[in-house]
């Protein structure tokens, strides 16, 4: 848990690798931080704008004014649900607002020794802001293009004299329209957390989550876009949907609520217990694509609504002692956690189909009656027990040692036949890594771990799904290149089995006997080269195919993953005399040409955006200016199909004025 604010680009330390305060020399496994002030000077709202930072993670969703979700690719394989302060989140891709959030860690490779059911590419933890001993108090007020308005207040302070009780309150709102005709984007949220220390060895922390949100689901078919077509292309800012909102729309409600409570029993042994409800309501209503007429112009929808409610809880307890066993020093977490998931879902669809063209729109209201409702519940429970030993043999040798049991039960039902299903499993998750130090700024690392994601369902034979599998193998090197900067270079080799792929005997039904991986390198820095002159840049190589599959060609590379990517944020500010305040910040991100699908129909073409911003800041008030795709650039930023790609954001501009005291 974050108790204070960190200035700058430098972050020395993170929780996500190993549930306690480690140096990021120390860690096995290549972990990278976005910290608090890079979210200031990039004015980053969105995680998917958080995690450009990050070399090897590209956006799978995501189109300008579309604040719905968020999901990615770490490694190569898709990344959707990030941790909240290290505690297992399953609504963690409806990260829709940053404002409430201290800094973003992500941990490359499987993370299921810890965390149990996770994405073989990678852990993104979001670290929330923590209440202040020190009264804090900053008011922010944002205006930019597309009739972009956003709020936000952030204050924290003691509630008594002896400063036992702290609190801290974010509250953002924001209205944006969109480049995109009729597009509209809506988002509040209230964040309080309040700590108590009860006692000199113990602090009870209270925090809660509210957030309500509108926005819209836009793509467009890649033939007039990505792809040729004979009709012309298709205008950026074309709405498939239409001007009533009533045929497009997302409407979010997110609470969440939550204690962490932690216990010395001494200086060298401790316990942590923490606990979070979550309440979720989703409905959309909105078009899907079907089909492209043959004249490339007649796009054929249907219309449906969705609407799901889930409840989540989870618990998580672990005790943390250090210890020695002669000369070698121990650094020990055991611990367990419960987590139960229930969602019931409801998908109604029109009886008809609604084409459209692209080139000459005409919106209608979606007629014909309704098919019958398909509802459906999921439970999903599961228990998990692990235990981890980061142990120093010297004070240049060290080795981390971990291993997980989970145990999980997913019950699916038709509310509408009223049948019920389930189906159980467990998992065993290692991991192990070393790491020397020649000289103390010098780290040389090798690790192995493993995760795993259920697989529910049966084989022709009846035979159940055992867990996905994920190993991977690295090794890198970490160095700190002065107090102020460090830097990671890893190599990896990422093997995804057990992957569902068709039965070639047996129509309609899977077998487990695909098989994925995903190779490469990364290399990461950031911190201050100068005084003044800060940088967070990165550099990615994945290859990612495909290496065994009945439905799929092996040697196809996974879709939306580029083999090239690279990111630069740098800002400089001066430091002294008149226009000591001022600073300018300039970012660069491309991402490489990259396939829109596991077929390998299409691609998606490379592009390099170009960011920057110019800041002034005097004693407690500060204005500031962002530029993002500064050349207007036109771009694509993901695909799901040949019928559905993501366009990129168009040049923009957002003046913020903010006042801290």
């Amino acid at each position: 848990m974050v108790t204070g604010e960190q200035d700058g680009y430098s972050v020395p330390d993170a929780t996500t690798a190993t549930k306690t305060d480690t140096p990021l020399r120390d860690i096995p496994q290549s972990i990278q931080v976005v910290p608090q002030q890079v979210l200031r000077d990039q004015q980053v709202t969105r995680l998917n704008d958080a995690l450009r930072n990050v070399p090897g993670v590209t956006t799978v969703f995501g189109s300008p004014g579309n604040s719905e979700e968020s999901s990615f690719t770490i490694r190569g394989f898709e990344f959707a649900n990030p941790l909240r302060n290290g505690l297992a989140d399953p609504l963690g891709g409806r990260s829709l607002e940053l404002s409430n959030i201290e800094r973003v860690e992500v941990l490359k490779g499987p993370a299921s020794a810890l965390f149990g059911n996770g994405s073989p590419g990678g852990t993104v933890n979001l670290i929330t802001k923590q209440p202040l001993a020190t009264p804090y108090y900053a008011l922010e007020a944002t205006v930019g293009s597309y009739s972009y308005y956003r709020g936000a207040i952030d204050l924290s302070g003691p509630l008594n004299d002896d400063k036992t009780g702290l609190y801290r309150l974010n509250v953002s709102y924001k209205d944006a329209g969109s480049v995109i005709d009729f597009a509209h984007d809506k988002n509040l949220l209230i964040a309080p957390v309040f700590s108590f220390a009860i006692g000199e060895r113990t602090k009870l922390t209270l925090e809660g989550e509210y957030i309500d949100a509108d926005t819209n689901r836009l793509s467009l078919p890649a033939v007039g876009t990505v792809l040729p077509n004979p009709n012309g292309k298709i205008p950026r800012n074309l709405n498939t949907s239409g001007p009533n909102r009533s045929d497009n729309y997302v409407h979010e409600d997110i609470g969440r609520i939550g204690y962490t409570l932690e216990h010395k029993f001494s200086d060298n042994w401790s316990l942590k217990n923490a606990f979070r409800a979550e309440l979720y309501h989703f409905e959309t209503g909105s078009y899907f694509f079907t089909s492209l007429n043959p004249d490339n112009r007649t796009l054929n929808r249907g219309f449906g609504v969705t609407i799901f409610d889930t409840e989540a809880y989870n618990l998580a307890t672990d005790i943390i002692g250090k210890f020695s066993t002669g000369s070698i020093q121990h650094q020990l977490v055991f611990g367990f956690d419960l987590s139960r998931n229930d969602t019931k879902s409801s998908d109604t669809d029109k009886d008809g189909t609604f084409p459209i063209d692209l080139f000459n729109p005409v919106y209608t209201q979606p007629s014909g009656e309704n098919l019958s409702p398909v509802k459906q519940s999921y439970l999903t429970e599961a228990l998990g027990i692990y235990v981890q030993d980061q142990i120093a043999l010297s004070e240049n040798l060290k080795l981390l040692l971990g291993v997980r049991f989970d145990a999980f039960k997913e019950t699916d039902g038709d509310l509408v036949a009223n049948t019920e299903s389930s189906q159980s499993g467990d998992a065993f998750s290692p991991r192990f890594g070393i790491v020397y130090q020649p000289i103390q700024p010098i780290s040389l690392y090798a690790s192995y771990s493993r995760s795993f994601t259920p697989s529910i369902g049966t084989s022709f034979d009846g035979s159940l799904f055992e867990p996905e599998r994920a190993t991977q193998y690295e090794v890198g090197v970490k160095a700190d290149l002065n107090e102020r900067i460090s830097t990671t270079l890893a190599f990896y080799n990422l093997t995804r089995s057990n992957v569902l792929t068709e039965d070639p005997n047996h129509q309609d039904f899977s077998i487990q006997t695909g098989e994925q991986r995903s190779r490469g390198i990364e290399f990461n820095i950031g911190g201050e080269i100068l005084p003044g002159l800060n940088v967070i840049a990165g550099y990615a190589y994945t290859d990612a195919t495909i290496t065994k599959d009945n439905t799929y060609t092996p040697g196809n590379y996974l879709n939306n993953v580029p083999k090239n990517s690279f990111n630069l944020w740098t800002k400089y500010e001066i430091q002294s005399g008149s226009l000591k305040g001022l600073g300018f910040g300039l970012g660069l991100f491309y991402i490489g040409e990259r396939q829109a699908d596991l077929e390998n129909s299409f691609q998606l073409p490379s592009y390099f955006r170009t960011d920057a911003a110019i800041f002034y800041k005097q004693g407690q008030l500060g204005a500031q200016l962002n530029f993002r795709n500064l050349f207007d650039v036109d771009y694509f930023e993901s695909a799901r199909s040949i019928l559905r790609v993501y366009p990129g954001e168009p040049f923009t501009v957002q003046g913020t004025i903010s006042w801290e005291f």
